[in-house]
């Protein structure tokens, strides 16, 4: 199926060099159309941040009713409300979360021809790129990214991963083991916030040896004319939900709330957890996906590490009968993830398109 996709249109430019090379003015490839542009530039002093609902996790845990009760309230609500959250007490090792971000940020500083061994295609993504979409003369962001498949394990490739730095490879297992982990324990709460069993959402997403998690950490060089061009272009993500471990030194991630975009300030030790397409298709449009995208400064670069957590490739996700009613008939037909995944992949990122293509009108 993605025979069609088997390089690049052009040659890639690495946006990391580009920015190493003293350049003033950025290429005319990665300025955005004046109405996608951050902000006009005399506006463009420190974005006003704002916090995005934050949930203390171990409170889902808690003995005390009323602590749970709370903390399950409030990811509800940030479910429906926001589409995002950050959360604290997570279970996972502040001390993995920071060697795992300084590792992939000495992989990015290595010389560009080692970082080259990894070069990826638009084939199967994974290795190292500066692009997502195969649509020539398409407008660029300002980012490069390292894209690896860690579930299910049958997909995993350990050769395709960094061997340089040392302690790389050791990393990303241990890491995406615990990351994997806590997007397991977040499934099982958006499912009860929803009225069903337990496990029931992880199960139609192909269930715990079947689902599919991905790993791209980005990397955003300073930008000489940051308010021209994007990072990240707006998009929707196409999976279940995204787990983000931001660079807690530098905000650069927006959320799109009623017709604002707004800064996320990332709160230190905490994970930015954000709904996917296919938790709205699946709930029937109660939780949403939530358009969002990524500025770049021009006195720091930025890491970050999104994982994506997703259903199995070729499971077929429709609403559930559940959220299913006369009065709230299906919003979306069925279809398979792979086949979705593949729109993203050949048009590149198109703000929520790609979910309200599907609406049944």
């Amino acid at each position: 199926m993605m025979n069609c996709l088997q390089s690049w249109p052009e040659p890639v430019v690495r946006v990391q060099s580009l920015a190493a090379s003293g350049i003033r003015a950025i290429p005319e490839r990665y300025i955005k159309p004046p109405s996608h542009r951050p902000l006009p530039k005399d506006n463009f002093s420190p974005p006003q941040e704002v916090n995005i609902p934050v949930i203390d996790f171990q409170n889902v845990f808690s003995d005390d009713q009323r602590l749970r009760d709370e903390a399950l309230r409030d990811i509800y609500s940030a479910c429906r409300e926001w589409g995002f959250f950050q959360v604290v007490n997570h279970g996972v090792s502040h001390e993995l979360m920071k060697r795992t971000s300084e590792v992939w940020r000495e992989f990015f500083n290595l010389p560009v021809e080692v970082k080259q061994e990894y070069a990826n295609t638009p084939a199967t993504y994974e290795g190292y790129g500066s692009r997502l979409g195969v649509e020539k003369g398409a407008i660029l962001d300002w980012s490069d990214y390292f894209f690896l498949n860690y579930m299910p394990v049958s997909l995993r490739n350990r050769n395709k991963w960094p061997a340089t730095p040392a302690s790389c490879r050791e990393l990303v297992d241990e890491y995406g083991s615990e990351v994997v982990k806590l997007c397991g324990k977040l499934m099982k709460v958006f499912s009860m916030n929803l009225g069903l069993e337990e496990d029931s959402l992880l199960n139609a997403f192909g269930g715990e040896e079947n689902v599919g998690a991905g790993l791209r950490v980005n990397y955003y060089p300073k930008c000489p004319q940051p308010d021209l061009t994007l990072g990240l272009s707006p998009h929707s993500d196409p999976g279940v939900m995204t787990l983000l471990l931001p660079d807690e030194n530098v905000a650069g991630l927006q959320v799109r709330r009623k017709g604002s975009w707004l800064t996320v300030k990332p709160i230190p030790n905490a994970f930015i957890i954000n709904i996917g397409d296919q938790l709205q298709v699946l709930s029937n449009a109660i939780y949403q996906s939530v358009e969002h995208r990524v500025i770049v400064n021009s006195n720091s670069d930025r890491v970050s590490l999104a994982l994506f957590y997703n259903p199995k490739n070729d499971s077929v996700i429709e609403p559930s009968k559940e959220f299913v009613s006369d009065d709230r008939p299906a919003l979306y037909p069925p279809m398979r993830f792979d086949e979705y995944r593949l729109y993203v992949r050949t048009k590149g990122l198109c703000g929520k398109e790609q979910v309200e293509s599907l609406t049944i009108s």
